[in-house]
């Protein structure tokens, strides 16, 4: 298996839980130490290893072998379009966000300034 790298480094809990061989970053401890993972063919039980380009990854109990490549050039294009998209998302989002929080914040301090005040349950015998 390929695994494109489209930044400088990915640490091997990330590698793992990207890749879809662990269903999140906290299952990584268990994982490590219940099976073995090769970093270039030597024994790695660091989570936080950092992987490059060129690097490999392999999991002899899974039978699997991940090849960290670097993408190409029309692939890293694409990828900064789609950052810059989620981004672009995100902060009009955000803005919307914060004009509903204006909007409504007035009047429901206004309703719980109006609601009458209740006081404490009372029990028989305190």
């Amino acid at each position: 298996m390929e695994y494109k790298l489209f930044n400088d480094f990915i640490t091997l809990q990330s590698l793992l839980k990207t890749t879809g061989i662990l269903p999140s970053g906290g299952a990584i401890k268990a994982f490590l130490a219940e099976n073995v993972v090769l970093f270039n063919g030597e024994k790695e039980d660091r989570r936080g290893k950092k992987i490059r380009h060129g690097d490999r990854v392999e999991l002899p109990n899974q039978g699997l072998i991940i090849e960290i490549v670097a993408p190409s050039h029309e692939e890293k294009k694409q990828h900064e379009e789609d950052v810059a998209e989620k981004e672009r998302v995100a902060k009009i989002v955000k803005e919307m966000n914060k004009q509903f929080k204006k909007e409504n914040k007035t009047p429901l301090k206004k309703q719980m300034d109006k609601a009458p005040k209740k006081s404490p349950v009372r029990f028989p015998g305190t």
